[in-house]
This record gives C-alpha cells, structure tokens and sequence, in this order.
C-alpha cells in the first residue's frame, strides 16, 4: 500500500518506519505551505536534549508547498551543519555518512521541495530503503495510507507504529528520545536502522 506524506525535512523515524511497511511514497507538494511544521523543520539528539533545527523560507500566505523558497536568512546552512556535528560526532556512523551530508550545507538549493527530497534519496540510499516515489499531483493511488497529519510537530505518530529503542549518543544523558529525525537513527545505527524500522511496525499485514 501507499503512503502520502508532505515533504519534510529529516523527518521523523516514525515517517521513514510506514515507509518501511509501503510499496510507494507519494508526496503532496500542492497544498499550502505551514509554518513551524516538520516541512522545514527537525529534531535531533543534541547534547542537551531534543533540538530543533528550522530552515528559513520566503513564501505567500496559502504558496503551494512546492512553491516556496529557502531563505539565506541567518547562515542556517553553517548553523544547522555545526549542530549536526556537535550532535553526532561521536556517533558510531557519523563518520561514513558525513561527506554524503555535508553538501546539502555547502551549497543553494532554491527551493524547499527539492531540499527535502533530496535529502530525503540520500536517506534512503544510505540505510537501504528503496521505495518508489512519486508526486501527488502525477500519481494515482487506489489504497493509501494518508499521513500528512504527521508533518504537525503535535499530531501523534500513525498507526501501526511503536518506537523501538536503539542506541543514541546522550541517552544516558537525556533518556532515550523517541521518533525525532531519521539523522538521528541513520547516524547511531548506520545500515541496521533499517532493523529498527522494521521493528517498528507493529502492523504487520503490510506488504513491502
């Protein structure tokens, strides 16, 4: 079955474990444009807990999602990438995925959309989760599973998933921060992030 999401930037493991689950991710780039929502924004582990890193953006009241442009505003490149670091250094794979990483701080992206999903491949690529994807506006899908409610940092996770423990840095710190950015588990686990995804799911009639 399909899953439709908003774009979101790093989004949260909940997100990447129902893809986990589904044949296709479609992506819905056509409705408006919300602030203080996981579209530009993330959480990660920080040394001090939960972070939350946002990308700024010029756009119009009721602007497409795919319309909307990154803001230069703030040096957030240099910014987000220094927290990222600071975060996961001494994380077991920040080491093999920060080359992969690094250029989406290096250089412009001028558009929201296209940051996200390719950010988003990158993801993919890196812990081994190939899925099709497709926009929404081009895809015609007969089942889906409709989660763009979890683009809202308040909504609760979907259905069918329990946040499986895994190591992260500041846990004996912090505790152990469950369903904030995909980084978060890609760097700690590396390519057995896709285990934890898989044991994620605590419905298990999904077909992959």
């Amino acid at each position: 079955m399909d899953i439709i999401c908003h774009p979101m930037y790093l989004a949260p493991v909940s997100m990447y474990a129902r893809l986990y689950a589904a044949k296709r991710l479609i992506v819905d780039g056509d409705t408006p444009f919300v602030k203080q929502t996981y579209r530009n924004r993330t959480i990660i582990a920080a040394e001090n807990g939960r972070l939350a890193l946002t990308i700024p953006v010029v756009h119009n009241a009721r602007q497409p999602m795919r319309d909307v442009r990154i803001s230069d505003h703030g040096n957030w490149r240099h910014l987000h990438w220094n927290a990222l670091t600071s975060a996961y250094r001494k994380s077991p794979f920040f080491d093999y995925y920060a080359d992969d990483f690094r250029p989406f701080y290096e250089k412009k992206i001028e558009f929201l959309l296209d940051f996200n999903m390719l950010l988003h491949e990158t993801v993919c690529s890196l812990i081994g989760l190939e899925r099709e994807t497709a926009m929404l506006a081009e895809a015609q899908p007969s089942e889906f599973h409709d989660l763009r409610h979890m683009a809202e940092p308040s909504a609760p996770g979907p259905d069918g998933f329990t946040a499986e423990r895994y190591y992260q840095v500041f846990s004996q710190r912090n505790g152990f921060l469950a369903d904030i950015s995909i980084a978060d588990l890609l760097f700690n686990m590396g390519p057995e992030g896709l285990i934890t995804l898989r044991d994620s799911i605590t419905d298990k009639t999904e077909n992959r």
